[in-house]
């Protein structure tokens, strides 16, 4: 390929993912040497693709995720640090001292917990992460509860049956949950079970807040949550496209770019 003819970026990163589709792995010197960059160029776009989830990086190159596949809670936590930051932030500041939550797992949700531990908002939390019970467990002020069910160890959280009947046992003032996809029709989960436990966390609150960042706009996993009116508000860190703008109107979810 001629220099004069290298895709830009956005064009570059499409066609890596296109080749994906066609071959299980990519080497960053082939990559390099088909769009006439440097290897440190073709490193940064892989690592903008991990980082939006949509591959896996691999020694020398990177590999496709299998469909509905999500890496483990340890490795999205390495990634959208500050959006989640933003808007964990952002959301810790929602809640009013005393307030009674129900928090799910996740490492937005986990942010927004960390929030409140700085804050020291005294708040009651029924949670089924393992994390957010330890962050909000030495507030004073707070009591955790933390729900039974089955250990999901490498996500440090309760799924199943057993967790959502323990949910439903509550009634509290607002859930705040995070997920892995949203789009202009549905609200999706890549971590199956996680489906089960937020939409009982929804039925046993007041009001619903979903914590998302955009690199997960438009996009749609395995396991379906349910439409975007299920939230009353859904927080985000960048505007999501017109679709998506206009579905959350439609739907009566307010949106918010933090």
């Amino acid at each position: 390929m001629a220099i004069g003819a290298r895709p830009a970026k956005a064009d570059r990163q499409a066609q890596i993912l296109m080749e994906l589709k066609l071959r299980p792995h990519v080497r960053i010197a082939d990559l390099a040497e088909r769009f006439s960059v440097t290897p440190e160029t073709i490193r940064r776009d892989l690592g903008a693709l991990d980082g939006r989830g949509q591959i896996l990086r691999a020694y020398g190159g990177a590999t496709a995720p299998f469909p509905g596949t999500q890496r483990d809670l340890e490795a999205r936590q390495g990634t959208q640090v500050a959006e989640r930051a933003r808007i964990g932030r952002h959301a810790a500041a929602l809640v009013t001292p005393g307030e009674t939550l129900m928090i799910d797992a996740g490492a937005t949700t986990i942010e927004f917990a960390r929030y409140l531990a700085i804050a020291a908002t005294p708040v009651t939390v029924i949670t089924n992460c393992l994390q957010v019970a330890q962050l909000l467990g030495g507030v004073s002020g707070s009591e955790v509860r933390l729900c039974g069910g089955r250990l999901l160890a490498r996500e440090g959280a309760m799924i199943g049956e057993e967790a959502v009947e323990a949910l439903s046992r509550y009634r509290v003032d607002a859930c705040y949950l995070g997920a892995s996809a949203i789009n202009a029709e549905t609200v999706s989960e890549a971590v199956r079970g996680f489906d089960m436990v937020k939409r009982a966390m929804v039925t046993a609150s007041e009001r619903a807040v979903l914590l998302i960042d955009a690199s997960k706009h438009g996009l749609t996993h395995f396991a379906r949550v349910g439409p975007l009116s299920m939230f009353d508000l859904i927080l985000t860190d960048a505007a999501p496209n017109a679709g998506l703008v206009q579905a959350c109107a439609d739907q009566g979810a307010t949106l918010r770019v933090v």
